[in-house]
């Protein structure tokens, strides 16, 4: 999957998003979407990069725990395919849910 193909995926959820951050003070009202390559799991033949593989994680900030906008998020992952692995945290200082999505592409 390229960028363009994560970023049309991004838009299939109907969130605001924005690669690794938004602009400082133009962030929306959650919830919305933050995805970004934190690295990559590539594999090696002959000494190059033969297949490239990117890590992918895709956050969904809300400001109350919201099952139905993680299962509308999860439904364009199964309708794409992607096999994800998913874990939550609470950020006091931000009073946000964070559930982090991740999956290689």
């Amino acid at each position: 999957m390229n960028h363009e193909q994560v970023v049309a995926m991004a838009e299939e959820t109907g969130l605001p998003f924005a690669y690794d951050h938004f602009v400082e003070g133009l962030s929306p009202d959650p919830p919305f979407l933050v995805f970004l390559y934190p690295g990559a799991n590539n594999f090696a033949a002959d000494g190059i990069a033969y297949f490239k593989v990117n890590r992918l994680h895709l956050e969904l900030y809300t400001d109350e725990k919201s099952i139905e906008l993680e299962e509308q998020v999860e439904a364009v992952l199964t309708r794409h395919g992607i096999f994800y692995g998913k874990s939550e945290v609470w950020i006091e200082s931000e009073n946000l849910y964070e559930v982090l999505y991740e999956m290689e592409v």
